[in-house]
């Protein structure tokens, strides 16, 4: 995955996170439905730019995971 995707990953959690804090504090309701209505084009955008990204590999379900192998007996 590009750095693209995961750097928007990163600014759509602290948006939503953002807006949690800013909703329990009891910011006005201006504020939080602008973050709220933002999180959220954001985090569609996010998920389309992500699923839509040219990243191919070379692993298959065969390799299982990389930091537990399975043997073979």
């Amino acid at each position: 995955m590009k750095s693209t995707g995961l750097k928007l990953l990163a600014l759509t959690t602290f948006i939503l996170v953002l807006l949690a804090v800013f909703s329990a504090l009891g910011f006005s309701f201006p504020v939080v439905y602008f973050l709220m209505c933002a999180g959220q084009l954001l985090l569609i955008f996010t998920v389309y730019k992500i699923l839509t990204e040219k990243y191919t590999t070379t692993k298959t379900f065969d390799d299982f995971y990389e930091d537990h192998p399975v043997k073979d007996e």
